[in-house]
């Protein structure tokens, strides 16, 4: 009989993939959406019969998720990848709509499991690099954060914008999953699966405009016009399908539980994407800026602590190139300079 695993916020980026992974893989999934509509999209996505769905309005309130459980007797996975990503102007209340949302809902969420799927054996939550570390350190050339450290953010400093609020959310989620599992005699093991900036192809119900801050990061190069500056921006990337396959391999592996795992397959600027970009796909060339083109690596020294992941996860990373044009590939179907 197939094993089951849970996933919440299964519309999410990086969700999707690992659903895919797992029905690939031949699990029993069962993914947590907001509403009817979501639901039978993806059913019409994976076409796997060995996928269903749960709605799951909010995880904000205790018990959101009880009658799920109860329902599902079957599943002994969980993994936790639903978690706000409000980042904007127009985040009204920082602290109800980022931070509660984030940290009380993981809390319920492991409550829940505790009292009402005792079958339950492995728990993956899905944090960021940002908890980690800060912005300002995530992205400086320097960057010497990983599995070891966590943001310097309070949580009265976490409340000042939502920039903040996002860093302080997975930081602080993410130390009450360890926690609970220390104080609470839980019923399973947990491990954090902690990604640096996630590029990659969507899955189809995602839309570029609703797509992650990360895989922006891609898109944005292709809306550069010939006469402009190259953006600064640097940092770390991995591959989507890389995220996925972490979560699935954490779960498995016994000398994965209670580790944190940072994901981090190279260092990356803006001026590097663009590079990949105007050498893969000439034809649009003349239309993107040039830039000063990087010769050598000789100034890559932004590196993340990911020795869990590479030594026990034994994970090969897809390469920078080949995520931008898989990703380039995909946006090339409906981005304007594709079609002119």
């Amino acid at each position: 009989m197939a094993i089951t695993a849970f996933v919440t916020g299964a519309t999410g980026f990086i969700a999707q993939h690992i659903v895919l992974q797992l029905l690939q893989d031949g699990y029993r999934v069962i993914g947590s959406v907001r509403s009817i509509e979501k639901g039978e999209s993806l059913v019409k996505i994976f076409s796997n019969n060995n996928f269903t769905y749960e709605v799951i309005e909010s995880f904000e309130k205790a018990g959101a998720i009880d009658e799920a459980l109860k329902k599902h007797p079957e599943v002994t996975i969980f993994l936790h990848t639903a978690s706000p990503v409000v980042i904007g102007s127009g985040v009204e209340n920082i602290e109800k709509d980022i931070l509660v949302p984030a940290i009380q809902g993981t809390e319920f969420v492991l409550r829940s499991i505790k009292q009402f799927s005792p079958q339950i054996e492995r728990f993956v939550f899905t944090s960021s690099i940002v908890a980690t570390a800060t912005v300002a350190e995530v992205t400086s050339t320097d960057f010497k954060g990983g599995e070891s450290t966590w943001n310097s953010l309070t949580y009265e400093q976490s409340k000042d914008d939502p920039l903040s609020a996002y860093c302080g959310a997975k930081k602080f989620a993410e130390k009450a999953v360890f926690e609970f599992v220390e104080k609470e005699n839980a019923n399973f093991t947990v491990s954090s699966i902690i990604p640096v900036f996630v590029f990659g192809t969507l899955n189809r119900y995602l839309r570029t405009k609703n797509m992650n801050e990360s895989a922006k990061i891609v898109s944005n190069i292709l809306d550069l016009e010939p006469n402009q500056d190259v953006p600064q921006f640097q940092g770390n990337f991995i591959d989507v399908r890389d995220v996925a396959q972490a979560h699935i391999r954490a779960f498995k592996s016994p000398e994965a539980q209670g580790k944190r795992f940072v994901l981090g397959s190279r260092y990356f600027n803006n001026q590097l994407l663009l590079d990949i970009v105007r050498k893969n796909f000439p034809q649009i060339s003349s239309k993107l800026p040039i830039g000063v083109p990087i010769s050598t690596d000789s100034t890559y020294k932004w590196s993340v602590d990911d020795r869990n992941a590479r030594n026990i996860l034994g994970l090969e990373y897809v390469t920078l190139e080949k995520s931008i044009v898989d990703s380039i590939n995909q946006l090339s179907k409906s981005h304007p300079k594709f079609q002119e």
